[in-house]
This record gives C-alpha cells, structure tokens and sequence, in this order.
C-alpha cells in the first residue's frame, strides 16, 4: 500500500531547543600557507531552522500543522532566525525570546559535499524562571488544541527536569501522544509514548554500549526504569528496532541507497512519528513511515526535510 496516513493539516505541538543552521559551500583548491589546513573558497550559503525548528520543517513540508514552542536571544541571530522561519512557512509566535542569551548557531564549512569543519556558538545555561513559565503558560494554551506532542531535546538548555515532568504529565492526561528525541542526561522523560534514542543515546541510558543482538534486553532494562509505551531504537545502517512495553521487538531494516549527510535524520524520524500518531495509526506504521523517511534524508546533504512525494516513492519501493 503506498497511500499516506490523513495527517494534512493536523496540529503538532514541537517544543524544545531551536538551532540556526548555517552552511557555508564552497571549494578547495590548496592548502593554507599558514597552517596545514585546506583553504575554502566560499560559493554561497544557505540558513535552515535547526534541531527543535526542524522537526517544524520536516512537519510542515509533510503537510502537517506545527506549532513551534522554543526559545531564543534577544540578537541579531535571533532575529535571523525568525526570518528563516518565515521563509519555511512556520510561526514564529511561540519563540520566547530572552535578553541576554545567546540565540544557538550551528555553522558548518562544506566542500566537495564534505565538511571541513562546524563552529557553535550556544549557550547551555536553565532558562530563567520567568522564561520558563512562558513556556509552560504557552504549551498548556496550545496542548488542548493538538493532536500529537514532540519534545527535541538537543540539551541546550531549554528543558529541565521539572518543565519535562509538566509536559509528560499534560499529554497524558490529554491522551495526546508524546514523541521524544532524548539526551540521557534528562532520563526519564515521564510520559513518553515512544523515546528516538540513536545507538549512543541508549547505550547513555543502559550504561554501557551494545551491538544490534542486546536490544531487547537494552530496552527491557530501560523501559523497567520509565513509564514509556516504546523504544524506537535508531541504529543507522541498522536499521530501526521497535521495543514496546508489551510484546516482540520489530526489526525495521534501514532504508538507503547512499549515505551523503545524517544531519538532521531524527529531527525528521519524530516528525513523521508524530503526524502518524496525530493521524490514528499504530506505533509499527508510525515506525515504518519513519524509517522510509530517514532513508530519504541521508540522501541529501545537510539538514534536510522529506517531502510527501518522496516519502510516497519510498513507500512505494518499500511494497515492491
């Protein structure tokens, strides 16, 4: 079957850390007489909404209707990055901005498809308190009227223990699903309906690294310490493995021709995730839809979204 899931137009609640991502494109042609480094001469640059803002994008290109809930500086990046919002079709009514921060900036030097080399300039410190009840105030207005909850969590920031304990907690009692991207510093998102560690992310909540045979004792270790419904393990060339609370693990083999960049992959697996929650489909779809996705965007180079006609000819090559 290659027909999408109804998700046009659904509401998706996407709060967490929002990140400017600058890339800068050019070519090398020597190799710098002051140091031993190459020498890029600039082609041009592109800016894209990054991490949290993202996974906006992706929802948005897919034909969903994100909510963007994150924070920002009071600075001419911040600014910037409104318009870059702007330029995707994404509101920029729920970024509270906070004088004296720094808003996050990610830049990367490209040449010949590779980079050479990423500057950040990001600031990690809690928000202040009054920042952090905005938030809230915002998400508990914007929850009611959504359909499917995601937090990014990119650990600049703008989560803490209790601020995620609200969010959990709201979205279920709303029996709104709840998609996280996690940082094993802030285990144990409470109220989760599934939690996107990638390899490094899960063997940073069991403790220890594993190879593709340990999952399921990996996700029974970490799913015996959190309320989560599922694991949807990330494993790159791997693959994905679904690990529910009840039942067999689902082994989802990667979908990928070529590997050019994977920045940007789980921003776009939880943006599909989430819309097929949002539409009704169960976490085995959702999961598969996701890694259809994932497979399309490693195809590209930098942080990239998936469209719905790309994602219906992976779909349709998936069937085959």
């Amino acid at each position: 079957m290659t027909a999408l899931p109804d998700w046009l137009g659904l509401k998706v609640l996407v709060l967490g850390d929002v990140i400017l991502d600058r890339f800068i494109h050019g070519s090398v042609s020597r190799i710098s007489p002051e140091a031993p480094i190459p020498v890029v001469e600039v082609t041009h640059e592109r800016l894209l909404p990054g991490g949290a803002a993202n996974v906006a994008h992706n929802i948005r290109v897919l034909g969903g209707k994100p909510f963007l809930l994150g924070a920002v500086g009071a600075d001419a990046t911040g600014a910037g990055f409104r318009d870059v919002l702007a330029s995707c079709g994404i509101e920029d009514a729920g970024l509270v901005e906070v004088p004296g921060r720094v808003t996050t900036v990610k830049s990367r030097i490209i040449a010949h498809h590779q980079q050479v080399v990423r500057v950040d300039r990001e600031e990690k410190a809690p928000l202040p308190d009054g920042a952090r009840q905005t938030v809230l105030d915002c998400f508990r207005a914007e929850l009611p009227t959504s359909r499917a909850v995601v937090v990014s969590d990119y650990a600049k920031g703008f989560f803490d223990a209790a601020l995620l304990g609200e969010v959990g907690r709201a979205a279920r009692e709303a029996r709104v699903p709840l998609v996280v991207d996690p940082k094993p510093s802030h285990l144990p998102y409470p109220g989760a309906t599934v939690v996107t560690p990638n390899r490094d992310e899960a063997a940073g909540f069991a403790g220890r690294p594993f190879d593709s045979e340990e999952v399921p004792e990996v996700a029974a270790g970490i799913l015996s310490q959190t309320d989560w419904e599922a694991v949807l393990f990330t494993l790159g060339a791997e693959g994905m493995v679904l690990a529910p609370r009840a039942g067999e693990c689902l082994r989802i083999p990667a979908q990928v021709r070529e590997v050019f960049d994977v920045t940007g992959a789980g921003d776009t697996v939880v943006a599909v995730l989430s819309l097929a929650l949002a539409a009704g489909c169960d976490l085995p779809r959702a999961a598969r839809l996701a890694n259809l996705a994932a497979g399309v965007v490693v195809g590209k180079v930098g942080t990239a979204v998936c469209t719905p006609e790309e994602l219906r000819a992976a779909l349709a090559g998936g069937a085959r």
